[in-house]
């Protein structure tokens, strides 16, 4: 991991370079070793984000460029979205976008989502137990670890959990 701060991306430059009718996330945070996620989600006029909800992580959502509105699951009220509204989407609370006129711009900020992981199913009456190697599994890129107790991955360099 680079411990170094720099750089990464000029939004503003990104928004400019991108077509007024692109849909989706158009930058993502992808360095090794963080522990954030964000996302530069661009929706062109008129687009929506059907009401969903996120039940593991808190989202801080920035705007950036043009309008629209956040309505909250059940009976909450609109709320307006415009350049500089900071927002708060706390964990399993329920909410649906929807851009305005000139489409809607805007960051999302959130903890990183833990890695996926093979967990055990057990059934009524099926015993069974958890897969031996996977503590020699990176929890960073998922790269399986030739060394029987791994302290760092050979492929990303992400320490491995103190057993």
């Amino acid at each position: 991991m680079n411990a170094t701060p720099e750089v990464l991306a000029v939004l503003d430059d990104l928004l400019a370079s991108t077509a007024p009718d692109a849909r989706g996330a158009i930058w993502q945070l992808s360095e090794q070793g963080r522990e954030l996620d964000a996302n530069l989600v661009r929706l062109p006029p008129g687009a929506e984000v059907g009401e969903h909800q996120e039940d593991v992580l808190d989202v801080l959502l920035v705007v950036l460029a043009g309008s629209g509105r956040l309505t909250p699951g059940g009976d909450g009220t609109p709320l307006d979205l415009t350049p500089t509204t900071v927002t708060w989407l706390p964990r399993a609370s329920r909410r649906a976008l929807a851009a305005g006129p000139d489409g809607l711009a805007y960051l999302t900020v959130h903890r990183r989502r833990p890695g996926l992981t093979i967990k055990p199913t057990v059934f009524a009456g099926e015993g069974g137990e958890a897969p031996c190697s996977l503590d020699r599994v990176c929890p960073e890129c998922g790269r399986m670890s030739q060394e029987s107790a791994p302290k760092y991955c050979g492929a990303c360099g992400e320490r491995f959990p103190e057993r």
